[in-house]
């Protein structure tokens, strides 16, 4: 009998470039102008991306296209409304007529950031600065930056 050990530097190698985007603009059109500006094409994916604290839970939308290199892009959410279960809803204003649902962030280090477009890549070199320009030419997209993933704590999230 083989055994195959597994170790945990294995899963912990990035192989992603995270870029975050500060913009208004609804998830879908904000997808619609980056296949404009990108030769990509993202369509909304059927999988969201479920998180759940002690502020609630909520799903993140997330639109997927994956290229004939095997580059895998993604685009997400950051920012959603938490669903608040009616067991949190006790005490004193249990009875109260206004909710309020807290914010839910998929990277909470980067709460000004809206969206994130991660681009998976084993073996191809990524030009993101070339990238980066082409978002920035899009209408209400205020900024875009490439982000050091090494420094996320909360980088699990980004396992999708």
């Amino acid at each position: 009998m083989y055994v195959h050990k597994l170790h945990i530097g294995e899963f912990d190698e990035i192989d992603y470039q995270l870029i975050a985007i500060h913009s208004p603009l609804e998830d879908y059109r904000l997808a619609y102008y980056i296949n404009q500006n990108l030769p990509i094409n993202l369509k909304k994916s059927n999988c969201n991306i479920h998180i759940s604290n002690k502020d609630g839970e909520t799903q993140f939308t997330r639109f997927i296209f994956e290229d004939d290199k095997d580059i895998a892009w993604n685009l997400v959410q950051n920012q959603n409304d938490a669903i608040l279960s009616s067991e949190n809803n006790q005490g004193l204003f249990a009875n109260s007529s206004n909710v309020f649902s807290p914010k839910i962030y998929l990277i909470p280090e980067f709460k000004k950031v809206d969206y994130f477009l991660k681009i998976e890549n084993d073996e191809v070199a990524i030009d993101v600065s070339k990238i980066i320009n082409n978002l920035k030419k899009i209408d209400r997209v205020s900024t875009v930056y490439a982000v050091e993933v090494e420094k996320i704590k909360s980088k699990n999230n980004l396992i999708f």
